[in-house]
């Protein structure tokens, strides 16, 4: 998967030192529900849309490209469902980052829009989309862990205040 050039500039500094990044995700369900998955190319498991902010990028607008980059689905944003500190990631490689997540649920901007989806660069093996009853076996465990904490934030009183979990 391509480093960004502002992390590789970074990384030509810190060596494989823990970075903290700002981080986007999406959860995208389409108009029967669905979950937009792709199956990560790293790691070959499933997986929710995700990415690293460009530097200054609004991170709404930085979910939708994306989004828009590694599945060809034009998304709009529905709204935050929360803002999340991962565990620490080691890759192969030896780097070492944690992510500043805003997680996003969100749909896609029409009907024909959903029907765009397909691998569109070379983070996925596989794009798709899945029935709440018919998820993919093998999903990465962080999309595991966000779709928990979105049926959590989709529990909560709707009194306007962040849903924060310990």
């Amino acid at each position: 998967m391509p480093i960004p050039d502002h992390v590789m500039s970074l990384r030509a500094r810190v060596g494989t030192d823990l970075l903290w990044l700002p981080g986007v995700t999406a959860v995208v369900r389409d108009g029967d529900h669905r979950l937009l998955l792709g199956r990560r190319a790293d790691t070959g498991r499933w997986a929710l849309p995700s990415g690293i902010l460009d530097p200054g990028e609004d991170p709404a607008a930085g979910i939708v490209r994306e989004v828009l980059e590694e599945t060809a689905v034009a998304i709009e944003v529905a709204e935050i469902i929360g803002v999340f500190a991962t565990p620490v990631v080691t890759y192969p490689n030896g780097d070492r980052t944690a992510y500043l997540d805003t997680m996003f649920r969100a749909r896609p901007v029409s009907p024909e829009a959903a029907r765009a989806a397909r691998v569109a660069d070379d983070e996925s093996l596989e794009v798709g989309w899945f029935g709440p009853a018919d998820l993919p076996d093998d999903l990465a465990d962080s999309t595991r862990e966000r779709l928990e904490r979105e049926r959590e934030f989709l529990a909560a009183p709707g009194d306007g205040a962040l849903f924060v979990r310990p």
